[in-house]
């Protein structure tokens, strides 16, 4: 067992009942700022590493490749064309991956030094879907003192032309069918030099000159570009030797580029010693060791994944990728058996449906077993103070009758423990999957520029509801937001603004010296944005948002403001705007105002039918009409692709209504401003409605899970 193992197994518990999950240093209260908090078990300081020895992402791994090279370290499954399906897993050692990424390192640089990039500290462009190679190009990166820019794979042309440019990328190492759109962009960036393909470019059997490498490098050529195979430029690697150009603490390990609320992504610079301290947290979360195996397939271009695969590779644990297709992931679970699953509410909401209408909502014997067997553990897990019993989400006999065949069925009995981020996580779904698991599922919370850690549950804790307490590598404290009414003096539990310290935090935005300095105070607390509260135990509770910055439950981050003007601006006979989304839904829905003299038209169009504007009642009613209701949406994606909008930026169902917003009925402002809260409530009912027609729609036909 290494260091960090050992040390992070004695960090994970939770304190004894009734003891606070987390300490309030004495002292450190401010004029309008509560006291510091930090975990229970580190309260004369952060962590900054498990272990001492280790200070860099590349020393990392180094230590595992020496401590299990014979074990498993990545994994995929081969798609056959002729069976027209994928295959079981096959796998990569410590060993055999530490061999590659150093070969792959060497030939890069190499390359690389002959379009003219020498040096360190230079950024690679990793663009494609969770693979073995992503990870493999990451670790090349570090050896050699580089460093990755990872491009969400589902990014259109115009993002990733932006972060190429402006991360001045030389090289993309990219899937192949990314690499046509390379060629395309390349003659708007300038920097880009090298496209390393991550699948291969020949199959050894064309006509000289007639292979997709020659095929697509006779296109490159002419734009000044080179397209290599990665498994060639290992070998290039291999055959010019040279030694690791290990990198530093405070070098750059990666720029993780935000997702974007309005305009376009701002580039989170993470250090070595961040990623290391953000390790070390996830450690203490989850558990693992050289005999353990996880699944890689939430995006590794969000910094979720990209810390879970850290932690899992500090303890010898073996990654294997999910095939690609995320509504047949389940097949990979079965084939895989995780030991421990990283997810977000999005897919435990899929699971719990799934869950629930094949157990207590079945009929005979195994719908009466199932409820029986739900209705004893949910009693367990909070029971009365007066009966002794100590809470727990466990049952000898119900785990082994029942328990264990449903998590078998999702190939996840071996899941130990069970993290969700992103977004907050029903408490009645989180106590009915701690149900049938009967392990430990915690809910947790951090950010891009936290390198994802800052909060988490503590095993153990079975409340719902918050996101637990500070990480070990944590500092946390509340700042008054008195134009919310939100105070740190509030009763029963302060409240206020997040701000976090901690050597995980980034050192700032990628050539934004002012979006860096709007978000860290004058004594270095980052802002997060977040209102929280804190109850007696010490746990956190995200309860609202300082700005109008929706979060939907894939973790996207959307300005409502910037689509409702989008779409009014474009559709005229739309006056009023309010786009909804829930962190609980994947989906924006929305209510509009109607101008009837430019509505009208519209509707007749439609139907085929007069309608006039100075008929308000048929207009009405033809407004609240499916058939107009569809319409308006398909004008509305309409719009939405014109604008470029991402896809989760796509509102799925409206309300139509003549004057939803007015200063009479209190949802807006003197100078005519929405007031969100108060509407959402007003119209709570319709948007449920909404929620329940995108479910309907997006079940025809069922898709498999």
């Amino acid at each position: 067992m290494s260091v960090a193992i050992a040390e992070a197994t004695k960090l994970m518990p939770a304190p004894p009942p009734g003891t606070p999950y987390s300490y309030p240093v004495p002292g450190s209260q401010l004029k309008g700022r509560s006291a510091v908090y930090r975990h229970w078990r580190r309260r004369d300081g952060v962590v900054y590493s498990l272990d001492p020895a280790i200070s860099t992402a590349h020393e990392l791994f180094e230590q595992s490749a020496q401590l299990y090279g014979h074990k498993n370290c990545l994994g995929y499954r081969p798609y056959d064309p002729l069976t027209k399906a994928f295959g079981p897993y096959v796998w990569e050692t410590y060993a055999q991956v530490h061999k590659r990424k150093t070969n792959f390192g060497v030939g890069l640089v190499g390359l690389l030094e002959s379009v003219g990039v020498h040096g360190r500290q230079h950024g690679i462009g990793l663009w494609c879907q969770n693979r073995p190679e992503w990870q493999l190009t990451d670790l090349a990166c570090m050896s050699q003192s580089l460093y990755s820019v990872s491009i969400y794979d589902t990014l259109g042309p115009d993002t990733t032309e932006y972060i190429i440019n402006h991360a001045e990328l030389p090289a993309v190492c990219t899937s192949l069918s990314h690499v046509p759109t390379l060629l395309k962009l390349a003659d708007r960036c300038p920097t880009l030099k090298l496209i390393i393909a991550l699948d291969p470019l020949s199959n050894g059997t064309e006509l000289p000159g007639m292979s997709k490498k020659d095929l697509l490098n006779a296109i490159a050529a002419e734009k000044g570009v080179q397209i290599h195979y990665i498994r060639d430029v290992e070998a290039l690697g291999e055959a010019t030797p040279r030694p690791a150009n290990a990198p530093r603490p405070d070098d750059t390990a990666t720029i993780n580029y935000t997702s974007g609320t309005t305009g376009n992504p701002k580039g989170v610079v993470l250090s070595h010693a961040n990623a290391i301290a953000a390790a070390s947290a996830a450690l203490t979360i989850t558990r693992q060791s050289s005999d353990d195996k996880i699944c890689s397939y939430l995006p590794l271009a969000h910094i979720f994944q990209r810390v879970t695969e850290h932690a899992a590779l500090w303890g010898g644990t073996a990654i294997g990728y999910f095939h690609g297709n995320v509504l047949e992931l389940v097949d990979d679970f079965k084939l895989l058996r995780p030991t421990s699953f990283t997810s977000v509410p999005r897919l435990y909401n899929r699971f719990g449906g799934v869950i629930k209408s094949q157990t207590i909502e079945a009929s005979g014997v195994k719908g009466a077993l199932s409820r029986r067997a739900v209705a004893t553990k949910s009693a367990n897990l909070r029971p009365a103070p007066s009966s002794g019993v100590k809470p727990t989400n466990r049952h000898r006999f119900y785990d082994r009758i029942w328990g264990k065949k449903v998590s078998a069925a999702l190939g996840l009995e071996r899941a130990a423990t069970m993290v969700s981020g992103s977004a907050p996580l029903d408490p009645s779904l989180h106590d009915f999957l701690r149900v049938v698991f009967g392990n430990h599922i915690i809910q947790g919370y951090g950010l891009t520029e936290t390198y994802a850690v800052a909060l988490a549950q503590l095993e153990g804790d079975l409340s719902t509801g918050n996101c637990g307490a500070p990480s070990v590598v944590t500092e946390l404290c509340l700042l008054d937001v008195p134009d919310m009414d939100y105070l740190t003096t509030d009763l029963p539990h302060p409240r206020g603004e997040l701000l976090i310290r901690s050597p995980s935090v980034t050192k700032g935005y990628y050539k934004n010296p002012e979006e860096t300095a709007k978000s860290f105070t004058e004594d270095g607390w980052f802002h997060t944005g977040d209102i929280v509260s804190i109850d007696e135990l010490g746990r956190f509770s995200i309860i609202d948002r300082k700005k109008n910055v929706l979060k939907l439950a894939q973790g996207e981050y959307i300005s409502p403001e910037r689509i409702e003007n989008v779409y009014l601006g474009n559709l005229p006979w739309l006056g009023q705007g309010y786009v909804h989304g829930d962190s609980s839904q994947a989906s924006l829905v929305a209510v509009f105002g109607i101008q009837p003299d430019l509505f009208a038209p519209f509707v007749a169009k439609i139907t085929g039918k007069p309608h006039s504007a100075t008929d308000p009642k048929a207009l009405e009613a033809a407004a609240q009409s499916p058939e107009i209701r569809r319409a308006v949406v398909k004008e509305l994606a309409k719009v939405g692709r014109k604008s470029k909008f991402n896809s989760y930026e796509h509102v799925r169902a409206v309300r139509l209504l003549f004057e939803p917003f007015s200063i009479e009925n209190e949802l807006l402002t003197p100078t005519l401003k929405l007031k969100r809260p108060q509407t959402a409530k007003m119209y709570r009912k319709m948007i449920d409605e909404m929620y329940a027609e995108v479910e309907a729609e997006s079940a025809k036909p069922k898709a498999k899970l």
